[in-house]
């Protein structure tokens, strides 16, 4: 079967201040790598808007109704001192939510080996009830219960390597022990969560990294942490946050890899996923700020994806 990616124009709508980090030429960056023809047997679908009740899979209600309601009409407005929204940031919260469930329902129903969503605004940082870190809703938490509801995943694993540590992901399964939630990340740094400790009903485990370390240490909590953790929960699913801002030329942190790590661990994630999950595995774009860094990481990410 092949891999599948979901890209959508509405993404580049979601507009930040001049000079934010979180930027539609993220996704123009990738655009440009994965035309190569190295990705022409790549199934390129254009992504579906999502049914906006899965929200309230992952957030409450009146949650959902202050973030619908700080869409501006008009220019760009602060969520908080780094996330913003403009006029079409609800359009493509909610398409990247379509496009991840519609990603889940593939892997489940024979569509595709795996798939990549390649969709802005971020998510793995917004708790039940706030919106930070340059995200409006967590698309992965929200596919993880869309798959357990429609597909019924009895387990669902969140593997993420983005730079930061995924508090929201984390905040939300915190005491769900149907959602094993795994996070290689830099600390200290923003958000400040992700320490060794933090294990919730025994589904979080964290695996911190120090600044100015890179790919053997990366590697080794991978080893070490990450993949026993997977081999005991046996999930039905793996999703990937997938942030590439790890890797050593990205502005915002200090970890220093290369794109070939991200091969290496989506290659792990494959292997887990053909043991435990019939190879179901869903990736969903996170960070990554520098757009060299981010289109050779994402080359690598998704070549290995198209390998099976």
């Amino acid at each position: 079967m092949v891999t599948r990616l979901y890209t959508h124009p509405i993404f580049l709508e979601h507009l930040t201040p001049s000079g934010h980090p979180e930027r539609p030429d993220r996704l123009r960056a990738i655009e440009r790598v994965l035309d190569d023809e190295a990705f022409a047997a790549l199934d390129r679908v254009k992504a579906p808007e999502g049914d906006e009740a899965t929200i309230l899979y992952a957030h409450p209600e009146d949650f959902v109704a202050r973030v619908r309601a700080a869409i501006p009409e008009t220019g760009i407005v602060s969520i908080d001192a780094d996330t913003s929204a403009s006029p079409k940031s609800w359009q493509a919260a909610v398409t990247a939510i379509g496009a991840a469930n519609a990603a889940v329902d593939d892997v489940f129903e024979g569509r595709a080996a795996n798939a990549f969503v390649a969709a802005r605004p971020p998510g793995h940082h917004a708790e039940k009830t706030t919106a930070m870190g340059f995200c409006l809703f967590n698309t992965a938490a929200i596919a993880a219960r869309y798959a357990q509801k429609k597909h019924q995943a009895e387990r669902v694993a969140v593997v993420d390597w983005d730079v930061h540590h995924g508090n929201g992901t984390q905040d939300i399964f915190w005491d769900d022990p149907s959602v094993l939630y795994c996070s290689t990340h830099q600390m200290p740094l923003y958000p400040g969560t992700g320490a060794k400790n933090e294990t919730g009903a025994g589904n979080i485990v964290n695996a911190p990294l120090a600044p100015r370390t890179g790919s053997e240490v990366f590697r080794d909590a991978f080893l070490s942490r990450v993949l026993p953790a997977l081999d005991d929960f046996a999930p039905d699913l793996i999703i990937i946050s997938a942030g590439f801002d790890a890797h050593h030329r990205d502005p915002l942190a200090e970890i220093n890899l290369t794109e070939e790590d991200f091969d290496w661990a989506t290659g792990q994630l494959m292997e887990r996923a053909g043991r435990h999950s019939g190879n179901r595995l869903v990736s969903l774009l996170e960070g990554g700020y520098d757009l060299q860094g981010l289109a050779f990481s994402v080359a690598a990410h998704v070549g290995r994806l198209m390998k099976g």
